[in-house]
């Protein structure tokens, strides 16, 4: 099991349930050191006092809050677990809601609810079962790292989780960021959700960090002194391209029906630049050239037709004045 993270209880009305967080997700990052590209020599940060300019060790470093200019209270580690509240040392559960009702955007980090001994093994499963049947979440406060939290517990393959919340004023109003008004059509509508339908899946589990992998590859070329893998141009040029919304749904569609081996309508779904509006007729243009292709063949074949039969009537009239 990963190491306990804190210890405490879930309160749950008059029930108390012994409890240990644990990390519920594993750090899977490639993480680099600083160093001094002269040397290679490892560069490590310091911890220097503003006053006296000297280097301190973490056992003199506390933490102080300025409540004016120049005037700077500490507060010690002992002081802040001993605070006069009740989520202190536990996670009391507040309410229960609908799981539909938390706003993703709200959810932080997440963790699993150990129990910390045997005498918590049946209200741990008393509480599991209840939110189980209820398909309901509960809402809970916790105190931790110096503040109070909310937290959402869920259960997930037959363990309590924990996530972190943020609380309703620290999530931002999307008003802000929302772009202008505009149309769309139900056309567009109907294939954004056909494509949506083609995509659907029921597991995850097949998705790969591939940025990890690119950068395990970079290390270990540069470790063996071999060249650095490429990038594929073709895909950065197609990054970079303003394609035609319509088409660019329509050419997804297909390659999404193809690759699950379905057939597809026959209908060409290409994407392609967008043109301004007085370039559009241009588009028609592949049409008549073929057409003028056309014409320009069938007239090479009548001519070639007509002088085989020509040739044909000489050689006759030839042999009845040589006979």
């Amino acid at each position: 099991m990963p190491r306990p993270l804190w210890a405490g209880a879930i309160s749950f009305g008059l029930v108390t349930i012994p409890v240990k967080i644990v990390s519920a997700i594993e750090d899977h990052d490639v993480h680099f050191h600083r160093v001094h590209l002269t040397d290679m020599g490892r560069v490590r940060t310091r911890k220097v006092c503003e006053l006296d300019g000297q280097v301190v060790s973490q056992e003199e470093i506390g933490k102080g809050y300025e409540v004016s200019t120049g005037e700077t209270v500490t507060v010690t580690d002992e002081e802040l677990e001993q605070m006069p509240l009740p989520t202190a040392k536990a996670i009391e559960i507040v309410a229960f809601v609908d799981a539909d009702s938390i706003d993703p955007v709200r959810i932080s980090d997440s963790y699993y609810l150990a129990v910390d001994g045997q005498v918590a093994v049946k209200p741990y499963t008393l509480l599991r079962k209840a939110l189980e049947r209820s398909s309901k979440v509960a809402v809970a406060k916790f105190a931790w790292h110096g503040r109070e939290r909310l937290g959402l517990l869920r259960i997930r393959e037959g363990a309590i989780v924990l996530h972190s919340m943020k609380w309703p004023d620290e999530v931002r109003d999307p008003q802000e960021i929302a772009p202008r008004a505009v149309e769309v059509g139900e056309e567009e509508i109907e294939q954004a959700l056909q494509l949506a339908d083609r995509m659907t899946i029921e597991d995850l589990s097949g998705f790969r960090d591939e940025y990890r992998q690119a950068l395990e590859d970079i290390i270990a070329a540069k470790a063996d002194g071999k060249p650095l893998p490429s990038p594929d141009e073709s895909e950065e040029k197609k990054a970079g391209e303003v394609v035609d919304l319509m088409a660019a749904l329509n050419a997804s569609v297909k390659a999404a029906k193809e690759s699950r081996g379905e057939d597809h309508d026959g209908q060409d779904a290409t994407v392609h630049e967008m043109r301004p509006a007085k370039n559009t007729g241009t588009r028609t243009a592949p049409a008549k050239k073929k057409a003028a292709s056309s014409k320009s063949a069938t007239a090479k074949k009548t001519t070639a037709s007509r002088a085989k039969k020509s040739t044909g009537k000489k050689t006759a009239a030839k042999k009845r004045t040589a006979s």
